[in-house]
């Protein structure tokens, strides 16, 4: 996806879901840990924490010390580590929030949902691609008040 993103928006800002990171690290402890659900959540806490913070190089150390009991789940530590280590520039959380930018997919899916998954999914509705991006265009306008300001003929 990055590679597309380069493609059709050259310098954007590309920021990893903050609950998809948070994601791998559930996942990674699931797979690799055999310590107490207790411990296992205070480790857990520990790097949902530098996660946020930004603070990759700390993290990856700290997945990268973990116990693998085997080695597929050295695999698994170190396809994580790889992951993080790749991404690390798409997770500076605190750079991101001060520049008042979203670090989940939540707020974009939820727009998509209501601008237009409404329209596009109501009962008995067929679209062709070229008919569902021609509404999905009008009906981006129409949200974003660029309709109603004589825009839409302009461009």
């Amino acid at each position: 996806i990055w590679n597309i993103a380069d493609l059709h928006f050259p310098g954007a800002v590309q920021i990893v879901d903050l609950y998809h990171a948070k994601e791998h690290l559930s996942k990674l402890l699931k797979e690799i840990t055999s310590l107490a659900e207790e411990e296992c959540g205070i480790l857990k806490d520990r790097m949902y924490a530098l996660l946020e913070a930004g603070d990759i190089p700390a993290l990856t150390s700290l997945i990268s010390i973990l116990p693998a009991a085997n080695e597929k789940q050295a695999d698994v530590i170190s396809r994580e580590v790889g992951y993080f280590s790749n991404n690390a520039d798409r997770m500076n959380y605190p750079d991101f929030k001060e520049q008042g930018l979203f670090v989940g997919s939540g707020v974009i899916e939820a727009g998509c949902k209501n601008v237009i998954g409404k329209r596009l999914k109501q009962s008995g509705m067929h679209w062709s691609v070229r008919g569902a991006n021609c509404i999905a265009a009008l009906r981006c306008r129409i949200m974003s008040g660029e309709f109603d300001d004589g825009r839409l003929l302009a461009s």
